[in-house]
C-alpha cells in the first residue's frame, strides 16, 4: 500500500448528493467541497464510480441537467480539478481478491469493491459518501461528512 494520499475519494452517494439540492447532505457535501478546495485537497473517483453515477443520474433527472452536471465533472477533470482513475485489469483482480476476502459482506457491491482497491492503492482515507459499506469493511477509511446515524 502507499503511503497517505492527502486526496480525497468521492463516491456515487457523494456525486448525487452534491448534484441535488433536495438530498440531506447536499449543503454538507457542497460545504466539505469548498473547504477541500481552499485547502487544496483534491477529489478523486473513479471510472466506475462515474459509471453508476451517469446510469443513477440521467434516470433521475431531466436530460439537460444531467449534462450540465457532467460537463461540470469532466471539466473539473480538464483543470487538474479532479483525479478519475481507471480500473485497469490489475485493480478489477485486487477488488475481487478482495471479494473473496469479505465473504462475509456479500451486499458489498462490486464497484464498492473497486474503490476499496484504489483507495488502498493510494493510499487514501477519506471518502465522501453515505455509504456504511466503506466502513464495515474495517479498512481503514474515514467517511466525511460526519452524518448522523440513521435511526
Amino acid at each position: 500500500m502507499a503511503k497517505a494520499d492527502r486526496r480525497v475519494f468521492i463516491d456515487t452517494w457523494g456525486w448525487l448528493s452534491l448534484e441535488d439540492r433536495s438530498e440531506s447532505a447536499h449543503e454538507q457535501v457542497v460545504a466539505l467541497r469548498r473547504e477541500h478546495a481552499a485547502k487544496s485537497i483534491g477529489w478523486l473517483t473513479t471510472d466506475y464510480i462515474l459509471d453508476e453515477t451517469i446510469t443513477r443520474l440521467y434516470s433521475r433527472r431531466p436530460f439537460d441537467e444531467a449534462a450540465q452536471f457532467f460537463t461540470g465533472i469532466f471539466r473539473a477533470a480538464q483543470l487538474g480539478q479532479l483525479a478519475i482513475e481507471r480500473i485497469s485489469q490489475e485493480r478489477f483482480d485486487a477488488a475481487y481478491a478482495l471479494r473473496l476476502k469479505l465473504r462475509d459482506k456479500p451486499r458489498v457491491s462490486f464497484t464498492d469493491l473497486t474503490s476499496f482497491a484504489v483507495m488502498r492503492e493510494l493510499g487514501i482515507h477519506q471518502v465522501v459518501t453515505g455509504d456504511g459499506h466503506f466502513a464495515q469493511v474495517n479498512l481503514g477509511f474515514e467517511v466525511v461528512p460526519s452524518l448522523p446515524a440513521a435511526g
